[in-house]
C-alpha cells in the first residue's frame, strides 16, 4: 500500500457501523499502519442512515475531514443503495463490497470491484442477532487487502473483551466464514 486508503461505511444506526470503522482501523495498526477511524452522524436514532469513516496509510495521516473520495465502499444495509446517495465520490476503482447474496441493482451490472457478501444470513446463523459489523469486515479484508485477517480477529478479541468470550468466538466464527466464501 503506497497511497493513503480511505474508507466509508454506510449503515443504520445500530448496526455498528461505528464499531466497524474502529475495527478497521485497530486492525490496519495491529498490521503495521497508521490508521483512524471517525463517525458521521448527530441525534441519530436506531435505524436512522449513518456513516462512518476509517483511513490507512504508511505516512502520517493528517487530514480529519469525512471521506468524500473512499477507495473502498462498504454498505451495511442495501436497502440505503436507493434511498441515498451512497456512491457518491466513488470512481472506477473503488472497491464497493455489499451487505447482500447477490447483485440485485443495475447500477452495479457493469461495475469492476463490487462483491457480494450475505452478512445478514452469516449473523443471524452464526451470532444470532442482525448486526453484522464483524461479519462484513471479513469480506473487506479478503476484498481489500488492506488488513489481514490475524489482525482483525486480534481487533475484534481486544475491543469486545468486556463482552466475553462466547462473544469474541461468535464474531471470529462468522468473519473467517465471511472471508473464506
Amino acid at each position: 500500500m503506497n497511497k493513503l486508503e480511505q474508507i466509508r461505511i454506510h449503515g443504520r444506526g445500530g448496526q455498528g457501523v461505528v464499531t466497524a470503522a474502529e475495527l478497521i482501523a485497530m486492525a490496519a495498526f495491529y498490521d503495521g499502519y497508521e490508521s483512524q477511524a471517525f463517525p458521521n452522524f448527530g441525534v441519530e436514532r436506531t435505524g436512522a442512515p449513518i456513516q462512518s469513516y476509517a483511513r490507512i496509510s504508511k505516512q502520517k495521516i493528517l487530514t480529519k475531514e469525512q471521506v468524500y473520495h473512499p477507495s473502498v465502499l462498504i454498505i451495511q444495509d442495501a436497502t440505503l443503495i436507493d434511498s441515498e446517495n451512497i456512491l457518491k465520490g466513488i470512481n472506477d476503482d473503488t472497491k464497493i463490497i455489499v451487505n447482500a447474496k447477490e447483485n440485485n441493482w443495475e447500477i452495479f451490472k457493469n461495475r469492476k470491484n463490487v462483491f457480494f457478501s450475505p452478512a445478514t444470513e452469516i449473523a443471524l446463523e452464526i451470532i444470532g442477532r442482525n448486526i453484522v459489523n464483524t461479519v462484513i469486515l471479513g469480506a473487506f479484508a479478503k476484498y481489500s487487502k488492506l488488513i489481514s485477517l490475524k489482525s482483525l480477529e486480534k481487533a475484534v478479541k481486544e475491543k469486545f473483551k468486556e463482552k466475553g468470550e462466547q462473544v469474541i468466538k461468535k464474531n471470529i466464527t462468522a468473519i473467517r466464514k465471511t472471508f473464506l466464501l
